[in-house]
């Protein structure tokens, strides 16, 4: 059991929600600081205990940034980082919020940037963030009284039993957990609501047999794709589709063009980052093993942002943007 130690601050402010257009008022259901009880979550497998509420927190990446924002935590975010590659700020329902807590890097986080900032608490997932071989686990962070809290989509990885849930339950879990840590679980459950009826409207009208869908943000000499245990399916599936590489037991991996073919998807869903989304779109239709694929052959291909197919509260919106696309060609 882990029981991190926290450096608090001792100011108190006002805990105020900014988030798609809604200023709600959000009051901590927990003391703040170290007047809070220790409250203990199971993350990845292991109970962890938390000493207090953390008042410094450090984010990793676009959607757990917004996980954070959309519980109304931006006053007790010390900062975020994330990679200017993967974009996705400008379109955040949370951009108010990204603006005004401070970014502390435009690419990957480390343990300077960290122990620079003074966070008491960081947030962010087994490699997407937290990494042994650049110095930055929670193990490290405890040995410098930080605490930590893992993504739970990334829990396969992360050396331990793991929490062995759906994509969208995985996220759920994480928002409850949030919500007890910072002691906000009212708000959570709000959240959750909310996604769940954005999927219901995302599922709604979608055909008895599911449209084969590709979800891939490489196309180079392999499509890296989506698996199983990644966000990005349970988006598909919640829009009506089916991933046609829903048999990889992980959440991204790359798997050949002949594996694709063999699929026959009729939408590739492409996600745009870095290459932009025109050039991977082009070089999909010269593939020529893809050529008469249905999806490249009907000009079947949707867009999606990076953030769109991360963990949190995107993907409900994700869902109902691809099921309306889907149900416009007849999906």
């Amino acid at each position: 059991m882990t029981r991190p130690r926290w450096t608090i601050a001792a100011l108190v402010v006002a805990l105020t929600l900014v988030a798609a257009g809604c200023g709600a008022r959000v009051e901590p259901e927990r003391p703040r600081g170290s007047a809070a009880p220790p409250v203990t979550v199971v993350n990845c497998g292991r109970e962890v205990t938390y000493g207090g509420v953390p008042e410094r927190a450090v984010v990793y990446d676009v959607g757990m940034s917004e996980m954070m924002f959309s519980l109304g935590l931006a006053p007790r975010t010390r900062g975020w980082v994330a990679n200017r590659v993967y974009g996705g700020i400008d379109t955040s329902a949370y951009r108010r919020d990204f603006e005004r807590v401070d970014r502390l890097g435009d690419s990957r986080i480390s343990l300077e940037i960290v122990l620079r900032a003074g966070a008491d608490w960081v947030f962010a997932g087994h490699n997407q963030g937290f990494v042994e071989s650049r110095g930055i686990t929670p193990a490290i962070l405890a040995g410098h009284g930080i605490g930590s809290y893992v993504l739970t989509e990334t829990c396969g990885g992360a050396g331990g039993p793991a929490d062995r849930v759906t994509p969208l339950d995985g996220v759920y879990t994480d928002y409850r957990n949030l919500g007890r840590i910072f002691g906000v679980s009212a708000r959570a459950e709000e959240v959750i609501a909310g996604m769940r009826r954005d999927f219901a409207a995302a599922s709604a009208g979608k055909p008895a047999d599911p449209a084969r869908i590709l979800v891939s943000d490489v196309y180079e000499e392999k499509p890296y794709v989506a698996g199983a245990a990644s966000v990005a399916t349970a988006i598909v599936e919640q829009a009506g589709g089916r991933s046609v590489t829903d048999d990889l037991d992980r959440t991204w991996d790359s798997v050949g063009w002949e594996t694709v073919v063999a699929a026959d998807p009729e939408v590739i869903v492409i996600v745009d980052y870095g290459v932009s989304y025109e050039e991977k779109r082009a070089a999909l239709m010269r593939t020529p093993a893809m050529r008469n694929v249905t999806a490249v052959r009907e000009g079947r291909i949707f867009r999606l942002e990076f953030a769109d197919v991360m963990a949190g509260p995107r993907a409900a919106t994700s869902a109902r943007k691809l099921a309306g696309y889907l149900r416009s060609v007849g999906r």
